[in-house]
């Protein structure tokens, strides 16, 4: 038996020998690769397929991850620059609203040098059925603003009063609530006359001209300003207009419904008038 292996193992490798000194002298006297090594690559022809294909997809494997790297880098560098011209965006704007803001003030000093004023933004409506009111950016810790002070737009138009100061809030009670009430004249007229609230008109935006002299001619379309007298307002200052005259229930003596002559749900800036000269009665 070992004799018989022996034999087998000198035929295969005489074989070898054989195939060798073929190849060596096909390639070297013919210049080619002669049969033996043609069999050799016919047989591991699909292993060399196979390994080219698998480098061939570890190849795109690593090019896909270094662009997502790449495309990662890009987004990230992308979401911080998007975040710079963010807060550029904001810083810009901040800066113009302060200088409209500026402007707006120096054109209403400039028309109103006998007030004391700061101006505020509009922030939010007060969450009631039974009140006119709402807040505004400034209270006691950034400006000097107090209770009592009256709040008019940059035209001069009445707004109402200031009823509540907060540490960076205040709130602003309306000329239609039912607890405002300011002395009037109608059109350039001396008669007194009060300007107030009323619960049934306060949701329309609407007031009632009261009290008013029995001599003083009123009509639809007159103005109606502050007379100054008590000093708790300015004189001057636009209220609205007359649309609507009207006797009182008891059959004593009328009263006028005024619309105001501002919309308020356009508010954006009003000035609080801090001081002003009070007006002789």
């Amino acid at each position: 038996m070992k004799a018989l292996l022996n034999r087998q193992s000198i035929i295969i490798a005489s074989v070898a020998v054989g195939f060798a000194i073929i190849a060596f002298f096909s390639v070297t006297f013919f210049d080619s690769t002669g049969p033996v090594t043609n069999v050799g690559n016919t047989i591991t022809r699909p292993i060399r397929t196979a390994a080219s294909n698998v480098t061939g997809v570890f190849e795109r494997i690593y090019a896909s991850v270094n662009r997502y790297d790449e495309l990662r880098a890009d987004y990230e560098r992308l979401v911080a620059e998007n975040a710079r011209l963010s807060t550029e965006v904001r810083e810009h704007g901040n800066l113009m609203e302060e200088i409209i803001q500026l402007r707006l003030q120096l054109e209403f000093r400039e028309r109103n040098p006998d007030f004391d004023t700061e101006i505020a933004r509009f922030q939010s409506w007060a969450g009631s059925n039974w009140t006119s009111a709402f807040t505004i950016n400034r209270g006691y810790a950034n400006s000097v603003i107090e209770n009592g002070n009256v709040v008019i737009t940059e035209d001069g138009i009445l707004i109402g009063r200031i009823t509540s100061v907060g540490a960076t809030t205040s709130t602003v009670l309306t000329i239609f609530d039912t607890t405002f009430s300011a002395s009037a004249f109608i059109g350039d007229g001396d008669g007194s006359a009060t300007i107030r609230g009323d619960f049934n008109l306060m949701r329309s935006e609407l007031m009632i001209l009261d009290h008013i002299d029995d001599d003083q001619i009123v009509r639809v379309g007159d103005s109606i300003v502050t007379s100054g007298r008590g000093g708790a307002f300015p004189r001057g200052l636009i209220v609205g207009e007359v649309v609507e005259i009207n006797m009182h229930p008891t059959g004593i003596g009328r009263y006028a419904v005024v619309r105001p002559a501002r919309v308020f749900d356009l508010l954006q800036e009003v000035f609080v008038i801090t001081a002003f000269e009070v007006a002789d009665d």
